[in-house]
């Protein structure tokens, strides 16, 4: 039996920071999740690097901005010759598993492929198909996933594929099943080699089809007394029929937390597994963007927003215990390292990211406190968040679902988050902050630049 830690990452899809206990929810949605904060460590003030599912995810996984592997949108699959946490833990001799969401397959149109395409047609839309392994990002020990989950299942119901690349089914609820396959595969595997657990959940995110977010049922009656954050409750969209059934989604993750944690007690395994639970963005629950014709807003992310930006993370294991309670700004960009740093390798030179240890034994190495992130789809989109201050450009001429970058951007929104932290009052066009708006655009063009990106021209409002 191998004495280095296992690693378990669960991995929540368009997750709000303020959703658990720990983080200020008043109602019980998370009594697991609050419980390992205390006995772990919880991250206060932690930012995706991309608020869309699949760039999110190839930064997740490879260390990488969502520019430098070219999964600047959705449906753009890894290139081949991406290194990922698994390879690097493969070959650290760690058996690799993924189970769930993998979005990181299939290559094509927008979204969806459009029904007798030529995409439609190819053998890169993986959408609703079976993942062969080199599409995989290098899981190759164990395997049970889709690449777009909410497309071959719902809340209640549906299929994913197997290492074999054949169809399971499942009945019961989606977050259940999940769970269910990652107990059995702790129960069932060798104790030769430590292991690599990458679950990845659909929920809380809305299921597609169903234009709703779907809870366990009874998720309406149980959290309908909810009290709205503030940033929802000033502004129009739907959350007052939504936010309930996205609170159970939240609950339910929270209770299987609860067994996955029972079970690595009962396994022997909870001294020596480090749990790492996260999300790749948040909701604003059609409150920001841009109108469509008809007067909604038909999104629930892909905003500068807090709202979109801002997730969870707790992790407990190995340093991550005592109930501390970390300050600093962190990104999803310092995931990658972290893992690595678990299986006791340093950092590559190709991830942008930092260790989190180094925040946690207090000896952090020169820890750039601002987040950069980069947005797409709804635009070409570039921001910093300080402690104070939101700022974020835009590309004028360009799509965001066909460009990934810009030479020009212009100033987009400017938030003085001190005494405006629900982001309701924008400073982009105020004559007192021009200096203001000049030093973060400095700043803003050195991340760019840090982040392999060429040197823009940013042109005031």
């Amino acid at each position: 039996m191998s004495t280095r830690p296992n690693i378990l990452v669960l991995f929540s899809d368009q997750q709000r920071w303020d959703t658990l206990g720990c983080y200020g929810q008043k109602l019980d949605v998370s009594p697991n999740l609050d419980q390992m904060a205390a006995e772990g460590v919880r991250f206060e003030n932690v930012f995706t690097c991309q608020p869309v599912c699949g760039p999110a995810r190839s930064c997740l996984q490879t260390g990488k901005y969502a520019t430098e592997t070219g999964c600047f949108r959705n449906n753009i699959g890894l290139p081949w010759h991406e290194k990922t946490i698994a390879h690097y833990l493969s070959d650290l001799d760690y058996e690799v598993g993924y189970i769930g969401k993998w979005h990181l397959a299939s290559t094509g149109s927008y979204h969806t492929f459009r029904p007798g395409s030529p995409e439609e047609k190819s053998e890169e839309n993986y959408q609703t198909k079976p993942i062969p392994p080199a599409r995989r990002g290098g899981y190759k020990d164990f395997w049970l996933a889709a690449d777009v989950l909410e497309f071959t299942s719902h809340g209640y119901g549906g299929h994913l594929f197997d290492s074999e690349m054949k169809r399971v089914d499942f009945q019961g609820y989606r977050v259940d099943y999940l769970t269910d396959v990652a107990l059995e595969y702790l129960h069932n595997r060798s104790d030769q080699k430590p292991f690599f657990l990458f679950l990845s959940f659909v929920e809380p995110h809305h299921q597609n089809d169903h234009r709703r977010y779907e809870g366990p049922e009874g998720s309406r009656e149980r959290f309908g007394s909810f009290d709205p954050p503030g940033d929802l409750k000033a502004l129009e969209g739907d959350w007052p029929q939504q936010y309930p059934d996205y609170l159970g989604c939240c609950a339910s993750i929270d209770y299987n937390l609860g067994r996955i944690r029972s079970k690595l007690a009962e396994l022997g395994l909870d001294d020596n597994t480090v749990i790492l639970y996260t999300s790749d963005h948040g909701s604003h629950f059609r409150t920001r963007n841009k109108k469509l014709e008809n007067g909604n807003i038909d999104d629930y992310k892909r905003s500068c927003h807090d709202s979109s930006i801002r997730v969870p993370m707790i992790a407990y294991g190995d340093c991550f215990k005592g109930g501390k309670v970390i300050q600093e700004m962190v990104s999803l960009m310092d995931v990658p390292p972290t893992i690595l740093n678990c299986a006791g390798a340093e950092k590559p030179k190709v991830m942008k990211g930092r260790p989190l240890q180094q925040l946690v034994s207090g000896k952090p190495e020169q820890w750039q406190n601002e987040i950069f992130f980069q947005i797409s789809e709804s635009q070409v989109g570039r921001g910093i968040r300080t402690e104070k201050w939101k700022y974020a450009v835009y590309a004028p001429g360009k799509s965001g679902i066909t460009d990934s970058s810009s030479d020009v951007y212009i100033e987009n929104f400017l938030y003085d988050l001190e005494n405006d932290p629900y982001e309701l009052t924008n400073l982009v066009s105020s004559p007192e902050h021009v200096e203001v708006r000049r030093e973060l655009a400095r700043r803003l063009t050195r991340r760019m630049i840090e982040a392999n990106e060429s040197p823009p021209r940013i042109e005031s409002a």
